[in-house]
């Protein structure tokens, strides 16, 4: 009996996956652009196509919500709370644009700076003030998966909340 006739059916397995990938469609990676021509070099959002389509969006940060407020100072976008409303708010304006919206999202990883008013703690009470008003409501009740942890800074300054999500929806 010849040894080598396994390895050699794995090896040619092996290579015929790597050729099938490789020839994958490139539509089956749609990659959206930050809106507004923004050049950042990363993608709003991108999506894995299948029978579902599976949709990375990008971590989100909130928007000034006072202008009169010095620049990247944490009161030029509001307490924890407050961030997450305009947090949320960037992401189901982004999931709009893909024809998906909250009750899409299926993972969410939320980064948490302390909040120098809380003894640079997470006010993860505020966190949940701002999310229980998208998820798990009359109007939405889906719930995602969700891990939530603090982290030293993020990189707009002044900035207490980022969110990434993962959705899906059916192709």
């Amino acid at each position: 009996m010849n040894m080598r006739f396994p390895k050699l059916t794995a090896v040619a397995a092996g290579l015929l996956f790597s050729t099938l990938v490789a020839a994958a469609p490139a539509d089956d990676v749609v990659r959206l652009p930050l809106p507004d021509g923004n050049p950042f070099p990363i993608s709003s959002a991108v999506t894995v196509r299948g029978d579902l389509d599976t949709v990375y969006v990008s971590g989100a940060l909130p928007s000034v919500a006072n202008k009169d407020a010095p620049k990247g100072s944490v009161a030029s976008y509001g307490d924890t709370e407050a961030q997450t409303v305009s947090t949320l708010n960037n992401i189901k304006t982004t999931l709009a644009r893909l024809g998906l919206g909250l009750s899409d999202v299926v993972k969410m990883t939320v980064f948490l700076v302390g909040d120098p008013e809380k003894e640079n703690k997470m006010d993860f009470a505020g966190l949940m003030k701002g999310y229980s008003q998208f998820f798990g409501t009359a109007e939405q009740p889906n719930k995602p998966a969700r891990s939530a942890m603090q982290v030293t800074a993020l990189a707009l300054p002044g900035a207490l909340v980022e969110i990434e999500v993962i959705a899906v929806k059916p192709r």
